[in-house]
């Protein structure tokens, strides 16, 4: 693969680390062994048929941000919290978007409604935690990863425990902790590994764990890891948690797979079809809590504005276009790994698409890897009104 397509590899290495479940859908929302992506159209479709379904809501905001499709779940939420607006979970699970989008600050005031609503710390700790990271108070955010342990986001908050623990220079407790998780082999906690020893200093043997994780990674992610020591720790917590490295005075997503894509929300009752929406904004707080509530984190204006796209394939089949992707993702695995397709309608055609990219120069030069292995891609604009769902779910 071409040295410049190694921020992409980046991206996709760390994205399992940050809101995301180690490959299989968590019992927290998903009683099913079944992935994310899976777990999240069954919830779609559910939804289509019981649009205000208090626990789908939740549940399908929670495979959203598994997926990293971060304003689907701010919209599920959203939606969560009109239907009960005295629970603690959609306030969580909005406070986990603003995490999402590296937001820390934003995030606090939402995990603290959850308290006063009733939340435990472990139902929002590993996110919590996430957001004291970001902000570099990462004893705080130990503490909590902790709490969480004792919860259903036990291996995510592990992992993050490792990163942060790594980030304070803690390399044996940070290895120490991630045990459980290697011992089970779970691809998670073999990436946590490497941007344990990356964040420690230990580049060679970093490479080392990413090539056994990724066969063939290495090389790809050298830059990614050359970036670390000169980054601060909240912008150390943003790169080996959500891909994201400092533009300008703020963190900002540096990579293309980075970007989540704004696709599909629950439908309303009228309509059984998946439809776009925008998050609608969450309710104000009830008189006896000190605090109101805010938007729904919206993902930053830079990710959301433009929606570039490359199309691969078109046609009226959609189950054919199913059928390519996989045919292409085969033949190249290494350049697609963790890169998902989706659909776009319009009228009776259908585009295969992927992204969306941050910017139309990502989007041409992944085209430009993709052509080097025979692989025909051109960038494709999305609007508002198009509606586009991942593969298999339409």
């Amino acid at each position: 693969m071409r040295a410049r397509s190694a921020y992409l590899l980046a991206a996709i290495a760390v994205s399992t680390l940050g809101v995301a479940a180690p490959l299989a859908a968590q019992g927290s929302y998903s009683p099913y062994n079944e992935t994310a992506t899976a777990a999240l159209a069954r919830y779609v479709r559910a939804l289509s048929v019981t649009p205000r379904d208090f626990t789908l809501l939740i549940s399908a905001g929670r495979a959203a941000l598994e997926v990293g499709d971060v304003q689907a779940a701010a919209g599920f939420f959203a939606r969560a919290d009109e239907e009960q607006p005295k629970g603690w979970q959609p306030q969580a699970g909005m406070g986990a978007v603003a995490v999402a989008n590296g937001e820390p600050l934003a995030a606090l005031p939402y995990f603290t409604r959850a308290q006063q609503l009733g939340a435990s710390l472990p139902n929002y700790g590993a996110d919590r935690g996430l957001a004291y990271d970001l902000l570099g108070r990462q004893s705080e955010a130990q503490s909590d990863y902790r709490a969480a342990q004792a919860g259903a986001d036990r291996d995510t908050a592990t992992a993050r425990l490792a990163l942060s623990l790594a980030i304070s220079g803690k390399r044996d407790e940070a290895l120490a902790v991630l045990v459980p998780l290697m011992a089970k082999r779970d691809p998670a906690g073999g990436r946590a590994r490497a941007f344990v020893l990356a964040l420690a200093g230990d580049a060679t043997a970093a490479r080392a764990t990413f090539d056994s994780v990724v066969p063939g990674s290495a090389a790809s992610i050298s830059p990614f890891l050359a970036r670390l020591p000169s980054l601060s720790a909240g912008q150390k917590a943003a790169a080996v948690n959500l891909g994201m490295f400092p533009e300008g005075d703020e963190p900002s997503y540096d990579f293309a797979a980075a970007a989540p894509p704004t696709t599909y929300a629950p439908a309303p009752r009228s309509s059984p079809a998946i439809a776009t929406v925008t998050p609608p904004a969450a309710r104000s707080a009830a008189a006896s809590g000190p605090l109101t509530r805010a938007s729904a984190p919206q993902p930053r204006s830079s990710a959301a504005a433009k929606k570039v796209w490359l199309q691969l394939a078109s046609g009226s089949n959609k189950g054919a276009l199913s059928s390519q992707f996989a045919t292409i993702k085969s033949k190249h695995s290494d350049l697609f790994d963790g890169i998902h397709g989706y659909v776009a309608q319009a009228g009776s055609s259908a585009k295969l698409v992927i992204g969306p990219f941050r910017t139309a120069r990502d989007a041409d030069m992944f085209a430009a890897d993709l052509e080097s292995v025979d692989v025909n891609a051109f960038k494709w604009n999305s609007s508002e009104s198009d509606l586009i769902v991942p593969l298999g779910t339409n």
